[in-house]
């Protein structure tokens, strides 16, 4: 399982745009007595959620940014360099300062496979994630939460892809092309066969099960003409992800994915792909 640096870049604006504001002003109000707040952001990548995140925490925090990619950890350290107002380099460490916030960073390559449960440790107070979980099974899944179980830890991810997809306009190969996808999304990515389109639902049930209140909310993002270069390349993943199964037609796939890219920019054209945000605490 792996994402390049380029392809997080492109779909950060969709991805901050899209996630709920009200979910993360009340994760925000739950922890806004912590004197320094301590984050643990799982497949970090090259550090899209903290950008988004951190602006709404606390004055002063302290991330610890979890990837198993030394070259997107490297990437995030850049990257977060260039958002920040000032950055301090302190050895492998940054302290930023954003808009008055004072934010610790340290960056740890982990295999979230062998290393969950010493990832997952200690005095944390939100365990976070970005767009990971529905390439996770449900067996690592339990595994995860009940290593966030033994931490005080509030859980906070967002972007679970969902399932729920939507085209305007319409095309004939729309359903197949999304199903072969969906089914292409529940292979093993890494951390046993993954839960794909029934992540968001699987994961707030065993939460849920193991006795924390959640919260979801819908985060889908609805891309428009504006957003071609995205569409694209998300049209050309899509397209791509269908053909490995073997369940679409190649001519009916490419005439598809050509059509789709052929209109993408073209006045009132949509593309909706669904995604779930999930905020949970011990109840």
């Amino acid at each position: 399982m792996g994402f390049s640096a380029d392809w997080l870049a492109l779909r950060e604006p969709a991805d901050h745009r899209s996630r709920s504001a009200q979910m993360l002003a009340d994760l925000a109000k739950r922890v806004e007595n912590r004197d320094v707040l301590r984050v643990t952001d799982l497949g970090c990548g090259t550090g899209s959620n903290l950008r988004a995140t951190a602006p709404a925490l606390n004055a002063r925090q302290e991330w610890t940014l979890v990837d198993y990619d030394f070259a997107l950890l490297e990437q995030a350290a850049r990257s977060l360099t260039e958002w920040a107002d000032e950055a301090k380099a302190i050895g492998d460490d940054l302290v930023l300062i954003k808009d008055g916030r004072n934010i610790g960073v340290k960056f740890r390559i982990a295999d979230l496979n062998k290393e969950l449960e010493q990832v997952i440790s200690g005095d944390i107070d939100v365990v976070t994630a970005s767009a990971l979980f529905d390439l996770i099974s449900e067996s690592w899944m339990r595994r995860f939460i009940t290593a966030l179980k033994a931490t005080p830890a509030i859980f906070y991810t967002v972007l679970t892809y969902n399932g729920e997809d939507d085209f305007l306009p319409a095309h004939p190969f729309d359903w197949g092309i999304i199903n072969a996808f969906k089914i292409h999304q529940r292979r093993d990515k890494g951390f046993g066969p993954a839960e794909g389109p029934q992540a968001a639902a699987t994961l707030a049930r065993l939460l849920s099960e193991a006795g924390y209140s959640v919260e979801t909310a819908d985060t889908p993002w609805v891309l428009k003409p504006s957003d071609i270069q995205l569409k694209t390349e998300l049209l050309k993943g899509l397209h791509g992800a269908a053909m490995e199964t073997g369940l679409v037609s190649d001519n009916g796939a490419n005439d598809w994915l050509f059509w789709r890219t052929s209109m993408g920019d073209q006045k009132g054209s949509r593309m909706t792909t669904g995604h779930t945000d999930i905020l949970a605490a011990k109840g």
